[in-house]
């Protein structure tokens, strides 16, 4: 009698473009392009007419290498979680795609790779640089399923990047990075509450404690919360304007932009819905961008 021949064992194959994509989502790389556009930005405010493009490339490299490093620790920390929400299931880490090993290896490389470069620029921009990484991977990320705290721990690294930016070109901390820097934390706030009402059901599910609660449901206080945070933004402008660090004509456009800003938190805070809250999340999107062009054209 024949024997059978051994049955052919089938393994996927990985293409380039597979591997892209992967390594995309495990950086989080529309994310991290957001971040480090907000630090070339205030880059280029502290410049001004002294910008100069080597130290700019240097900073857009390394700003880059510490946020996908950021995000990496991130996704590696929260794997078995992501793999819960819908969201995030499809995080190549959640879905086994890459080994936790692997992601390691390659978030030490952009770690030590980053902060090299941007101790190029000078010791302080290294130094606030780590501070971000170390803070959003292994403060921020842990807390969050702790304490609702842990949104005003990761509004310090979300902040970062403009004073990062602005120090990258300085060298010290000026009252002006500061002000860019109060910008960015407010901002903070609003966007990620409606970012975090918008996916509520899919962070509780996985055990993440972002939002107030009362009774297993959202706080109803978190519609005020949301609208007084937004509205904090006017007097930090307002001081900005005294003390000499933005034009008239930067104030009245970061005003604008502003108000629509806290209109939308309005809106939130009287409906209290997903429509408000969606509303709200693309309007933080729009304000960020416009709000340091405003800074760029302004100061």
């Amino acid at each position: 009698m024949k024997a059978k021949a051994p049955a052919q064992v089938r393994t996927a194959s990985i293409t380039l473009k597979d591997w892209v994509q992967d390594f995309g989502l495990l950086v989080k790389f529309r994310l991290s392009t957001f971040v480090v556009f907000s630090s070339l930005v205030a880059y280029s405010i502290a410049a001004g007419s002294a910008f100069a493009t080597g130290p700019f490339l240097v900073l857009l490299a390394g700003g880059y290498l510490i946020t996908f490093a950021a995000n990496i620790f991130n996704e590696i920390l929260e794997a078995d979680y992501d793999r819960v929400m819908e969201r995030t299931s499809n995080r190549p880490l959640a879905a086994q795609r890459w080994t936790a090993s692997s992601a390691l290896v390659l978030a030490g490389l952009f770690s030590i790779l980053g902060i090299v470069l941007l101790a190029l620029l000078n010791p302080l921009t290294s130094f606030i640089g780590t501070l971000s990484l170390v803070t959003y991977a292994f403060l921020y990320t842990p807390l969050k399923r702790y304490s609702p705290i842990s949104v005003v721990v990761g509004a310090i690294p979300g902040a970062l990047p403009v004073l990062i930016g602005m120090i990258a070109h300085d060298g010290v901390l000026t009252s002006a990075a500061l002000f860019l820097f109060a910008i960015q934390f407010i901002w903070q706030f609003p966007h990620f509450w409606a970012i975090g009402f918008l996916s509520y059901d899919q962070y509780q599910k996985a055990g993440y404690k972002l939002l107030p609660e009362e009774n297993n449901t959202i706080d109803r206080r978190l519609g005020s919360q949301t609208l007084i945070y937004t509205c904090l933004l006017l007097p930090v402008i307002a001081i900005g304007f005294f003390m000499g660090l933005i034009t008239l004509v930067g104030t009245i456009g970061l005003t604008l932009v502003s108000g629509y800003f806290i209109w939308k938190a309005w809106q939130f805070y009287m409906r209290f819905d997903k429509i408000s809250a969606r509303a709200l999340m693309f309007s933080s999107f729009i304000f960020l961008p416009l709000a340091l062009f405003a800074l760029w054209w302004g100061m």
